[in-house]
């Protein structure tokens, strides 16, 4: 027995707006729906992974998703909950972005299942590319009058908001019709009779079903799902660093697993909703046990196993949570020795270092050198000769002496020296 997917998606927190006639639309028979994608960076981030969940939802409740990338309409640019137009891309650009796009993806959909709701992935610039200015217009443009493209809160809040000199453009106008268009098209070539998004997406999607109803004579539906805020305030999905990626290589998993980590109480139980595919019993189990001793953040480390579990790998997860224990542990030298050095580097970001060459640490490097007469890392020798005597400094967490002189044997990684002073004054050292 399949899951009902509105009820799924209530449950959760992850319906704004539905057309009426959708849960019953979806009761009949398998259907399509599809929800477009922007194509302008080579990864999607977690801000995507709302409307990608919906159309994982949808493939496990036995329906088939359509995962559109934007190609065409990535050359336009949306100006919905935008205050300037974004630049243009090239085709070789979109069709890489497109692939990278479609790789992390298929950590969520199922591409190559031989299943009638197997997932597909296609790109509007495919359709759009042979579509001439004066067809689009006769074709297309007659069907949509100025004041139904005018009413969209889309237009209307960027142009209340904007100078005559720095308005919306015709190019960003016509962005709903081309959206709608899209609709339009996958109605008609893969009987795509739904599309989803983002609330903000509303106007949009209903440009499409009208499309569909005063051209092809059809019946189109809209889901959305809220998007998402934090408790506090600040942006979901951003980062000291900016967005945070899906790709290793622009957010490396250490840090994506510390996001979610790091989340609130009132976001972990809401986003361990949206972001997994846990059961609700399960769910409010954990919430529950977190309830019972929240400091041991029970609930922010099983949403950041799942997530980053689902987006990475096992093996990601397994590392980022030993990278973030490290600290903590009783065999500290031996366990940070086992990161590679983007993680460890990432463990240790912001922290004050100090170069050294090779040949100036073989002459050897005692502690006043360590922590002041060569690195500056405390403000005298003095200070540090009274840290030392305090017992307050340690080289790779193992309390030391003035006495002490650091050798190769101290190296991490044949690389790396760590010193502490007291609990919360970390330095490096990294001999070159």
């Amino acid at each position: 027995m399949k899951k009902n997917f509105v009820e799924e998606l209530q449950w959760r927190g992850m319906l704004h707006q539905s057309m009426p006639g959708v849960e019953e639309h979806l009761s009949e028979a398998m259907r399509s729906a599809y929800v477009g994608f922007d194509p302008t960076a080579d990864s999607l981030h977690i801000g995507n992974l709302v409307p990608i969940m919906l159309l994982a939802h949808y493939q496990r409740c036995g329906h088939k998703p359509v995962a559109l990338v934007g190609g065409a309409t990535g050359m336009i640019g949306d100006p919905s909950g935008r205050s300037s137009e974004r630049n243009l891309l090239d085709e070789a650009t979109l069709r890489h972005n497109q692939e990278a796009i479609k790789n992390q993806l298929s950590h969520f959909l199922d591409f190559e299942s031989n299943d009638a709701n197997a997932a597909v992935l296609v790109n509007n610039y495919d359709w759009m590319k042979e579509f001439s200015f004066l067809e689009f217009i006769r074709d297309v443009g007659k069907h949509i009058t100025v004041n139904y493209m005018m009413a969209k809160d889309s237009v209307k809040n960027r142009i209340a908001g904007e100078t005559i000199n720095e308005g919306m453009s015709f190019t960003e106008f016509t962005y709903q019709l081309v959206q709608g268009y899209d609709f339009l098209h996958l109605y008609n070539a893969n009987d795509c009779t739904i599309q989803m998004g983002g609330s903000d997406q509303w106007g949009n999607i209903t440009t499409g079903t009208e499309l569909i109803r005063r051209i092809g004579n059809g019946k189109g539906f809209a889901i959305t799902c809220p998007l998402i805020t934090k408790s506090d305030g600040s942006k979901f999905g951003k980062s000291e660093g900016g967005n945070v990626w899906l790709d290793a290589k622009r957010t490396s998993p250490y840090k994506f697993y510390q996001y979610w980590l790091n989340s609130s109480d009132e976001d972990a139980e809401k986003y361990i909703k949206i972001f997994t595919f846990l059961k609700e019993d399960e769910i409010n189990a954990i919430v529950a046990q977190h309830a019972e001793a929240p400091h041991l953040r029970v609930l922010q480390k099983r949403l950041a196993e799942e997530i980053t579990t689902m987006v990475h790998s096992r093996a990601d997860f397994e590392n980022a949570e030993k990278a973030s224990n490290i600290l903590f542990s009783k065999s500290f030298k031996e366990d940070i020795q086992t990161l590679d050095e983007s993680t460890f580097l990432d463990v240790f970001e912001g922290v004050p270092q100090f170069h050294i060459s090779r040949s100036e640490f073989d002459e050897g490097l005692d502690m006043i050198g360590a922590l002041a007469a060569k690195t500056g890392f405390l403000n005298s020798n003095g200070e540090a000769r009274r840290a030392l005597k305090e017992n307050s400094v340690s080289v790779n967490k193992e309390k030391v002496k003035e006495d002490y002189n650091i050798t190769s044997e101290d190296l991490i990684n044949d690389q790396y020296i760590i010193l502490n002073k007291g609990r919360k004054n970390t330095y490096i050292i990294k001999v070159l």
